[in-house]
C-alpha cells in the first residue's frame, strides 16, 4: 500500500541486470562508450528524429535547467504552469541554470490554457531595456494534478509561442505514462506539436536514475554539451547512465512499465468511486488520483498501513470533518493485491 510517489519503486530487475553487464572490463568515458551509441539511436527511433541530439543527466531537475539554460538568455523570462515541476520542487535551479525568471501562468486540473498563455506572453517585453524578454514556453506532460494535455493543446500552445518567436520545452518526467495514455507516438507529442526540447524521463519509471535530455535543433548541442560540463553534470563513467538507457529502450520496457503503472491506477480509481467520503480532485488520466476526504478518514488509512501524502495540512491534527486533499502515486512495480488491500481499508 505504498503510493507516496513512483520515485520509491524499485528499479526493474532488466535495467539491474544491464548495469551488472555495464561493469564488465573497460569502456570509453564522458559518454563515449559504445552503448551510449546505441541508446543515441534508440532515442531517435522513438521520436522519429535522425538528427535529433540526445545526451543524459542523472535527476530530472538537472535535464530541465539545462536544456532551458540552453535555450533560454539571462535577461529573458520563462512562462510556465503556476505549478510546474521547475516552480515549486526544483529549488529554483532553473533560475540558477538560466539566471532567467519565471513568469507563472494559471492553471485548470494542472494545465494552462491558450488565452491566459496568450496574455502572459503579451504581457511581458512591453517595457523596452527595462522589463524582461520572452523566453521559452516549458510544459509538463504528465501534469503535477495527473492531468495530461492532449496533442491539440500541446500544438495551441506551441503556436502561440511560436507567434512571437519562443521556443517550447517539454519536461516529460512521466513521458511515457502520457504517451500510452494519449496512444499516440514519441513524436507526434513533441516536434510534430512544436516542441523543441524534451526531458525524456526514466526515473518515475522503472530505472535507477537517468533522463534522457532530446533536442531536435542540432544547432542547439554544442551549447548543452557545455552548460553540461560547466554545470558538474558531464559523468565520467558514463556507461553506468547509458546501461539504465539501453534496458530501458530494449523492447518497449519503458511503454510496458507505463501501461502497468497506469492500469494499476485506474484499476484504484475504479475501486474509489461511488465511496462516500473519498472524492477525486481531478479525473485520473496516468497514474496519479489526487482525492478529497475528512481528516478523520485519512488518519485512518494512513494509521491503517497506507502510506501517501496529504497535501494540504496534517492529518493527526486539527477538526476532523476538515477536508484534506491527498495524492497516490502508482509505479510499474505496483501489484493488484496491494491496490486490493487498500481498497479493502477504505471501504472498511
Amino acid at each position: 500500500m505504498f503510493f507516496a510517489s513512483d520515485n520509491a519503486g524499485p528499479a526493474h530487475p532488466k535495467v539491474m541486470e544491464a548495469l551488472i553487464a555495464a561493469n564488465r572490463g573497460y569502456a570509453k568515458s564522458y559518454g563515449a562508450d559504445a552503448i551510449m551509441d546505441d541508446v543515441r539511436e534508440k532515442v531517435r527511433t522513438i521520436f522519429e528524429a535522425p538528427d535529433a541530439a540526445v545526451y543524459l543527466a542523472v535527476s530530472g531537475t538537472a535535464a530541465n535547467a539545462i536544456l532551458l539554460a540552453t535555450m533560454t538568455q539571462p535577461w529573458q523570462t520563462i512562462f510556465c504552469a503556476d505549478i510546474a515541476h521547475i516552480q515549486e520542487d526544483e529549488c529554483n535551479a532553473p533560475e540558477f541554470y538560466t539566471q532567467a525568471k519565471l513568469t507563472l501562468v494559471p492553471t485548470t486540473n494542472g494545465k494552462m490554457a491558450q488565452a491566459d498563455l496568450q496574455s502572459k506572453i503579451s504581457g511581458e517585453q512591453t517595457r523596452g531595456v527595462h522589463g524582461p524578454q520572452r523566453g521559452p514556453l516549458s510544459l509538463t506532460q504528465v501534469t503535477e494534478k495527473g492531468t495530461i494535455y492532449t496533442l491539440d493543446e500541446i500544438n495551441a500552445l506551441t503556436d502561440t509561442a511560436k507567434e512571437y518567436g519562443m521556443k517550447a520545452h517539454l519536461d516529460g518526467a512521466r513521458f511515457a505514462n502520457a504517451l500510452t495514455a494519449l496512444g499516440c507516438s514519441a513524436a507526434e507529442m513533441t516536434w510534430k506539436a512544436g516542441v523543441d526540447t524534451v526531458s525524456f524521463g526514466g526515473t518515475k519509471n522503472g530505472v535507477l536514475g537517468v533522463e534522457a535530455c532530446v533536442i531536435f535543433d542540432p544547432q542547439l548541442a554544442w551549447e548543452f554539451e557545455l552548460r553540461r560540463k560547466r554545470g558538474g553534470h558531464l559523468m565520467s563513467k558514463h556507461r553506468f547512465l547509458s546501461a539504465q538507457m539501453q534496458a530501458y529502450l530494449t523492447d518497449g520496457l519503458w511503454l510496458d512499465m507505463a501501461q502497468a503503472a497506469n492500469a494499476r491506477c485506474a484499476h484504484l480509481a475504479d475501486g474509489m468511486r461511488g465511496h462516500d467520503l473519498a472524492s477525486f480532485v481531478f479525473e485520473p488520466q496516468a497514474n496519479i488520483i489526487f482525492f478529497q476526504a475528512p481528516r478523520r478518514e485519512h488518519k485512518r488509512l494512513l494509521d491503517g498501513g497506507a502510506t501517501y501524502n496529504v497535501m494540504n495540512g496534517d492529518p493527526n491534527a486539527g477538526t476532523p470533518d476538515e477536508l484534506l486533499i491527498g495524492r497516490l502515486v502508482t509505479d510499474w512495480s505496483m501489484t493488484v493485491d496491494g491496490i486490493n488491500q487498500f481498497l479493502d481499508l477504505l471501504h472498511g
